[in-house]
């Protein structure tokens, strides 16, 4: 505060809109004596007229707001103690009591009857409801489909035919412990199925469009310290983002960005993976952060940077992963414009008094791989490079990770943190290196891109990368537009030429 000071006992004075922003008060340093003059007020038009606040922050003679409204909705930061095998019980009860109450607003499961008492029921041939998590699943020689179901009562066969198509497709699509609703009948120790439930989202979502024309941007994958990092094309964007590169339109929306998310993995890491060493251009995991922070220092202060981290990061890897508080971030926590969330995370955008805000669901997405190769429909459907497919696979079973091998995670006993209470209005992805737009019951779907060629190692995985593209939301109308910063295949020489808008959807 003292260069203000400076100002006051010259007898100029300023506005509270310079000094509530933090990006506009670091222009008072540049003021030169000439622009000075007693009783002078500066505000927003002196800067402008000074040439130090550029014309391209006014659209349509409104100024952006300064300060975006970020409401954190949820960041885990627990620290996890030692844990014993009945932990885990009751960890699963905690997730078995918040899936099934979503099961529960389904009309037919109303009347849930536990398995227990379905099962001393049997041989009465009545039709009954139930739920529980799946403990296993195998198919027939005639083809029909057993599920293993059980809940805090007991354990039971379920029977799915193929007579009854809807429930025999769903249930070939079942992966263990996740939570199903089952209605059908009682016959001998069975339940023979007719129609199964997933939580899945209501179709009552509604399509939020914002107020004001904004922008959200969703940077994935970064790997700062990768051998394979693409630095000119990542130069390029922090051009583009800073309007210093780009076709005249891009300008403009880059001019309008206001929140920026980045999906984890923002450096590369030492040791994450057997021989990772070649793969390194930057062995030492803190000259990876100290760089990619140089690099987000130069994002526009008045836009939002909102940081989840991902598996190669440096601390816990097992989910929830806490923020990136840690020695090796230091100087990225002092960054002023950023926002460090844990692994998944909720947060609201963009409220005001007369507008609720967009929900974001934000999940680096270490669970995809093991859908994209375990859930046959998406298998079959390409796999890793539909992971708009895991993402709406994933928010039908309201869960990030149901299946108990599917990652990592921390078995936490007051409630399952992986659990997709909330109903989002985008849920953000990242881990595939893919780019992926799509949509779900009003909910936009987003897997962000990579800033990295290939590895060896993601070449065995399967991985094959769509780097170097930003996909950027126009929050007043929805649309989503992708902006290509590649060039030409990685390590080739690269033309200059201006990033393209490559993709356009809503």
């Amino acid at each position: 505060m003292s260069i203000i000071k400076s100002f006051l006992e010259k007898g100029i004075l300023i506005s509270p809109e310079i000094i509530k922003n933090p990006s506009l008060l670091e222009k008072l340093s540049e003021i030169g004596d000439d622009h000075l003059e007693k009783d002078v007020v500066i505000d927003k038009s002196f800067l402008r007229k000074a040439g130090l606040l550029s014309e391209s922050s006014v659209s349509e003679g409104k100024t952006l707001k300064e300060t975006p409204n970020v409401n954190v909705l949820f960041s885990y930061n627990k620290q996890p103690g030692k844990i014993s095998v009945t932990d885990f019980v009751v960890y699963f009860n905690k997730r078995f009591e918040a899936l099934i109450s979503f099961l529960r607003q389904r009309k037919e499961l109303h009347n849930i009857t536990s398995i227990s008492r379905v099962k001393s029921r049997k041989g009465s041939k009545e039709r009954v409801s139930t739920a529980g998590l799946v403990f296993d699943k195998s198919v027939t020689k005639t083809n029909k489909i057993v599920i293993k179901l059980e809940d805090t009562t007991g354990v039971m066969s379920v029977v799915v035919s193929d007579r009854y198509k809807d429930a025999y497709d769903l249930a070939r699509e079942l992966v263990l412990d996740e939570a199903i609703g089952v209605e059908g009948v009682c016959f001998g120790d069975a339940l023979f199925a007719n129609k199964i439930f997933v939580p899945d989202i209501p179709l009552t979502k509604e399509l939020k469009k914002g107020p004001e024309e904004e922008y959200l941007a969703v940077l994935g994958d970064p790997h700062f310290g990768s051998n394979v990092f693409l630095t000119k094309e990542f130069e390029d964007f922090v051009k583009w983002i800073n309007q210093e590169k780009g076709s005249e339109e891009q300008k403009e929306m880059a001019s309008k960005i206001r929140y920026l998310v980045i999906i984890g993995d923002l450096v590369e890491g030492v040791g994450v993976y057997p021989a990772q060493e070649k793969d390194l251009e930057i062995k030492d995991i803190q000259e990876q952060y100290d760089l990619f922070t140089n690099y987000l220092k130069k994002i526009p202060k008045h836009i939002q940077i909102i940081v989840c981290p991902g598996n190669h990061d440096a601390g816990r890897i097992s989910e929830p992963q806490p923020p990136l508080f840690h020695k090796y971030t230091s100087s990225l926590q002092k960054i002023p414009n950023l926002l460090l969330l844990s692994n998944p995370s909720f947060v609201n955008i963009g409220a005001t008094n007369d507008f609720p805000g967009f929900d974001l669901l934000l999940y680096h997405g270490y669970s995809l791989i093991y859908y994209a190769d375990n859930v046959e429909s998406i298998r079959t459907s390409g796999g890793q490079k539909r992971p708009d497919l895991i993402m709406k696979f994933l928010l039908q079973k309201r869960h990030l990770a149901p299946t108990h091998t599917s990652n990592l995670y921390v078995p936490d006993i007051e409630a399952d943190p992986l659990v997709i209470n909330q109903i989002p209005d985008f849920f953000i992805t990242g881990h595939i290196h893919r780019i992926s737009v799509s949509n779900y019951k009003n909910i936009t779907l987003i897997n962000g891109s990579s800033w990295t060629g290939i590895t060896e190692n993601q070449e065995k995985r399967g991985l094959e990368p769509q780097p170097a593209k930003l996909p950027i939301i126009n929050l007043k109308t929805r649309e989503v537009k992708i902006i290509n910063f590649l060039k030409s295949k990685p390590k080739e020489p690269r033309p200059e030429e201006p990033p393209k808008i490559i993709q356009n959807e809503k």
